[in-house]
């Protein structure tokens, strides 16, 4: 049986400390170069890549590529599964380099369509960086296909490097190249091109070819399983690409707000989605084989059990981090940003942000996961309609806020309603497909969540105002008190009220406890 609390470990931990660096990162991007053109034309940089990642790349690549080589690895015919690696990879290799050499052709009336907003004097340098971006595509594709072989082989450690080494390359960029190139905030796009060949692509080639991987090209798009693997594919690439087109379509939005509000928007959504990467998609990337296989083998019962234990695991992590986020959403941004040429107005501006963002944390971390039970069950239509069909009340709202009183905060909140509605809409059509889904355990777990995040979020609030903000320095000082302390404090107020409301989830908190007392405790001396 799939060791998913393994998987989930591993893939969380890679995650966390991806998430770790991104931030670092970004930090040091504030730092150096504050919150206005220079760093918006860098963020919207990265609008015609990710366009082609998440529509291509992002969202087709492992969720439909896994269950196809799984089903033909482990029913023992493992050299078709290489013979479909390698002709999917030979086919769609040659659509994304054809893709990117016209994209890098035409980069300049793209930026102006989709970054609209923004001065015609800063589009040349947009278009730049995204012509430096667009070759790490082809790496972060024909590595999402060979980390799809290595997760369907229960080999997590490799692709967990993957998005670290992007993020140093990043970092390499603004502390080394940035001051090589003019203007400097171009080096952070030649190191992120820099660290997706290393990380996606050189990596997991490695440790294929250890693995006794084969890869032969081939153009056999005849082959049953490779016209299996692109019918997933299509509606697979809208599913899982949803929160990366809605970050398409925000810096959209947000190009027609003054300079620096596409970088705030971009620094609050990449908070929002720390949790996102750590919890959401690291359970849904471990839990996703243990599905496809308990499916191929109709252990439906299993199938049920394992997908709600993860949605329950989902929500008790989550629903507190959402707490935690809305309370001292400006220490937060103040201790990671606060720093060099990122003053305090900026870190309001940030700040308001998250606390919408925060507000969808855990229906967008629910999302991969009813996004992959029903990949594994190789049910593609509904997710593809209720994605589209939420896309575009996404944009409606989007279009409606951005107009209203709330302005640029309108854009994170539409994120936050249009997540919510796709959370629900996919539990309910989930459950209709595989028979139950435990709705009212649930609903449980979420009810009884809120209340003990409640009873954490007062000790927060409570700590927020009787504690100085202070001023510079001390001002990042008190943000890391607030959160360190206070925040350990209502941490442990949320562990007790969940157990004292007997939340089956603490057990695992439990475990880990009685782990770590018997590693303190000495060994017991040897008996006479």
């Amino acid at each position: 049986m799939p060791n998913v609390a393994r998987a989930g470990g591993i893939m969380m931990a890679s995650l966390f400390l991806s998430r770790v660096l991104g931030i670092a990162r970004d930090t040091i991007m504030a730092a150096q170069f504050g919150r206005g053109a220079m760093t918006d034309a860098y963020v919207l940089a990265f609008q015609i890549p990710d366009l082609l990642f998440f529509l291509i790349a992002g969202g087709a690549l492992s969720s439909a590529f896994i269950p196809v080589f799984s089903e033909y690895l482990h029913t023992q015919r493992e050299r078709e599964a290489w013979h479909i690696f390698s002709v999917v990879t030979t086919i769609m290799a040659l659509a994304i380099g054809l893709f990117v050499a016209a994209a890098s052709i035409f980069a300049l009336p793209l930026t102006e369509l989709i970054a609209g907003g923004k001065s015609p004097e800063l589009m040349p340098l947009i278009a730049q960086m995204s012509r430096i971006l667009l070759p790490a595509q082809l790496a972060f594709f024909i590595g999402g296909l060979m980390f799809g072989t290595l997760y369907a082989r229960q080999r997590f450690v490799a692709p967990g490097l993957g998005p670290n080494v992007y993020n140093l390359g990043i970092i390499l960029g603004a502390v080394v190249i940035s001051h090589f190139v003019s203007p400097g905030i171009v080096g952070m796009a030649w190191g992120a091109t820099i660290g997706a060949v290393i990380g996606n692509f050189l990596i997991p080639l490695v440790v294929m070819r250890r693995l006794g991987s084969h890869f032969t090209p081939s153009l056999d798009w005849r082959h049953p399983g490779v016209k299996k693997v692109f019918i997933l594919m299509a509606p697979v690439v809208f599913g899982l690409s949803l929160p990366g087109v809605y970050g398409i379509i925000m810096r959209g939005f947000g190009s027609y707000f003054p300079d620096g509000i596409n970088t705030a928007l971009d620094l609050a959504n990449k908070l929002m989605q720390a949790p996102l990467g750590v919890f959401g998609q690291s359970l849904a990337i471990a839990v996703f084989p243990a599905l496809t296989q308990f499916f191929a083998q109709q252990r439906m019962d299993m199938f049920r059990a394992q997908l709600g234990r993860t949605m329950r695991t989902v929500l008790y992590i989550t629903i507190p981090i959402s707490v935690v986020m809305v309370v001292l959403a400006e220490d937060i941004v103040a201790l990671l940003f606060q720093y060099g040429k990122f003053k305090g107005s900026d870190t309001s501006v940030v700040a308001a942000c998250v606390q919408m963002f925060a507000l969808g944390i855990a229906p967008w971390c629910l999302q991969p996961v009813l996004m992959r039970a029903f990949f594994s069950i190789q049910s593609t239509v509904k997710p593809i309609v209720l994605g589209t069909l939420t896309t575009g009340i996404f944009v409606g709202l989007a279009w409606i806020l951005h107009l209203s009183p709330l302005g640029y905060l309108g854009l994170p909140l539409a994120s936050t309603l249009s997540a919510t509605m796709l959370a629900v809409a996919m539990l309910f059509f989930i459950a209709r497909d595989i028979g139950d889904i435990d709705a009212r355990g649930l609903a449980v777990t979420a009810g009884k969540a809120s209340l003990a995040a409640v009873a954490a979020g007062l000790v927060l609030y409570a700590g927020s105002q009787l504690l100085p903000v202070g001023s510079g320095l001390g001002r990042n000082l008190w943000a890391l008190v607030r959160l360190g302390g206070v925040g350990l404090v209502a941490g442990w107020v949320y562990y007790f009220v969940s157990r004292k409301l007997g939340m089956a989830e603490t057990e695992y908190i439990d475990r880990a406890l009685a782990r770590l007392d018997r590693r303190k405790r000495p060994p017991a001396p040897p008996e006479p």
